[in-house]
């Protein structure tokens, strides 16, 4: 997969705290710049994934993570963070990222997450909301953004200023 098969990217820049004693970013910190990408992915979207009326609706739960480390990763380094959703299933969304380094283009990692819809309150995985599925897969497909206030199952969900 190239970086420009993605519709999402973002940019972070590696900060001394995110690397270990060899001077690279540590394979951990990896996990911080993926939970970024995830969230400004959904603000894309038009909502915030960690809003707590939204969680009623949506919240995720990682079930399965899988990384592929190819290249380091330095301070100060650049990198651009390629997030998308590969597959929307009843309950769970199923993701494809790829980190590059961004002067350079160098593919640093690649990773597939698996999260559930999670009900944090009754312990249970939970069904996609259909509105969201449309949103996404829409997104996906043709990088249109559809408004919140035409899918009503997503009422409150909308990005607050």
């Amino acid at each position: 997969m190239s970086r420009y098969d993605f519709r999402f990217s973002c940019t972070e820049r590696v900060r001394w705290s995110d690397c270990d004693a060899q001077g690279i970013v540590f394979n951990g910190s990896y996990f911080d710049y993926l939970e970024v990408a995830q969230a400004d992915y959904f603000r894309n979207l038009g909502f915030v994934l960690y809003d707590p009326d939204g969680r009623r609706h949506f919240d995720t739960a990682t079930v399965k993570a899988t990384l592929e480390y190819i290249s380091p990763a330095r301070v100060d380094d650049l990198i651009e963070i390629c997030w998308k959703v590969e597959r929307i299933g009843n309950s769970s969304l199923t993701t494809r990222s790829e980190i590059h380094n961004r002067a350079s283009g160098d593919l640093l990692l690649r990773a597939e997450i698996i999260y559930v819809n999670f009900d944090s309150d009754a312990s249970v995985s939970r069904r996609v909301p259909d509105d969201l599925r449309t949103l996404i897969e829409t997104y996906e497909k043709t990088g249109e953004i559809i408004p919140l206030d035409k899918l009503p199952g997503l009422a409150g969900l909308a990005r607050r200023a």
